[in-house]
């Protein structure tokens, strides 16, 4: 699979853990405490995965953006 169709698949799923996060620790007080930690605790540690493979496939542009020297980048 390429970077383009693995980030296809890997962006809206990020973006719905993104989402379960609040929604999940406003439900806090109306779901029961294994819901809870299934949704909230549960969807934070696949949050930070996603976001450490979303960050490897776009490494690239990091580097390029953000761990050049300025002089360099100025050209």
């Amino acid at each position: 699979m390429d970077k383009k169709t693995a980030l296809k698949i890997v962006n809206p799923i990020l973006a719905l853990l993104v989402l379960n996060q609040p929604f999940s620790g406003f439900l806090y007080s109306v779901t029961h405490r294994e819901a809870f930690e299934n949704m909230h605790v549960g969807g934070g540690i696949a949050l930070l995965a996603l976001a450490a493979i979303h960050l490897m496939f776009n490494w690239n542009w990091v580097r390029i953006n953000f761990l050049q020297n300025t002089k360099t980048r100025k050209g």
